[in-house]
């Protein structure tokens, strides 16, 4: 296994040790504090068109924004906002905790532009948590129920399932309804794999089945930006927040401890430390190279060899 280990330093950057020029992690790459003290913190999104990068900070209920320029600063309110990703207008397209939908954002303004995705009748989402656009205009996104009290309060789905809305109907469709909190998910390069986290079994979960099932990371088939069936290419057992995906097709999970990097097979590859937590990924920057990394109530950001987001 490749790993990258980094030294850190409350008051200093983070020193990254890079094994090999093959790793995605230059020798002597730093992980950079770009921002400290804020509530939760993810849903980092890159925005090229203004050369920032927006993220949620779910319970101040703003999302924020980045640029190498102006450093760190408000930048809407939002109703807990979490997972986000650029449509191919380039608008910001947010999933909304608190209201239980998914959004379309002006890029620039961050004014809200419509309503993309809700349950107009009968129940509503539990809380829309992250989501993934493919190609043809389709939207993935997962939803578990930890934006409502308790995981609980105001429950109206028997369950916590990861969606797929087709723009030409309008209508999200429960795609897989075996998960205990799926969370992450992400496509890889050819659209031909969906990868999702599970956070794994809670005491919540409305089935009990599912309240002590494992935390795991799953790569599904695609057919025409569909899942033909739940059987999946392969499944490991890790537990994993937020995830991103690079042009190689290498797969950036967060959760504990730090970021670990995975080839497209799901074998680990590599690993870089972070304090605490972390929630959230994304490529970015001028040239797509840069990971920024949401952690608690921290933002960081590393240099990667040029790999870019696919």
């Amino acid at each position: 296994m490749l790993s990258a280990f980094i030294v850190f330093s409350p008051l200093a950057p983070m020193v990254v040790g890079a094994v090999t020029h093959t790793d995605p992690l230059p020798v002597e790459a730093t992980l950079q504090v770009l921002a400290e003290g804020l509530g939760f913190l993810e849903g980092p999104v890159w925005v090229p068109s203004e050369s920032a990068l927006v993220f949620s900070d779910i319970p101040a209920k703003k999302l924020m924004r980045w640029s190498q320029a102006d450093g760190v600063s408000e930048f809407v309110s939002a109703d807990h906002p979490n997972g986000a990703v650029l449509d191919a207008d380039g608008a910001i397209l947010s999933c909304q905790q608190g209201s239980r939908n998914i959004v379309r954002r002006d890029p620039r303004s961050g004014d809200l532009l419509a309503v993309v995705i809700e349950r107009p009748e009968g129940q509503r989402f539990n809380s829309p948590n992250d989501l993934t656009l493919h190609s043809t205009g389709a939207i993935w996104f997962t939803d578990p129920p930890w934006g409502l009290p308790r995981q609980t309060e105001g429950r109206e789905l028997p369950g916590n399932f990861v969606y797929r809305w087709e723009p030409e109907t309008k209508e999200a469709e429960a795609a897989f309804t075996h998960f205990s909190m799926p969370n992450g998910i992400a496509l890889s390069p050819q659209e031909s794999l969906l990868y999702v986290s599970d956070t794994g079994g809670h005491k919540s979960h409305p089935v009990e089945a599912l309240r002590s099932g494992p935390a795991t990371v799953t790569a599904f088939p695609l057919v025409g930006g569909r899942a033909l069936d739940r059987e999946p290419l392969w499944r490991r057992e890790t537990r994993s927040d937020g995830m991103c995906v690079d042009a190689r097709g290498r797969i950036y999970l967060t959760g504990r401890p730090g970021v670990t990097i995975w080839g497209p097979d799901g074998t680990q590859v590599g690993e870089i430390e972070v304090p605490g937590s972390t929630t959230n990924v994304c490529l970015g920057g001028a040239d797509g190279t840069t990971l920024f990394i949401t952690a608690g109530k921290a933002l960081f950001s590393v240099e990667l060899n040029a790999v870019g987001p696919h």
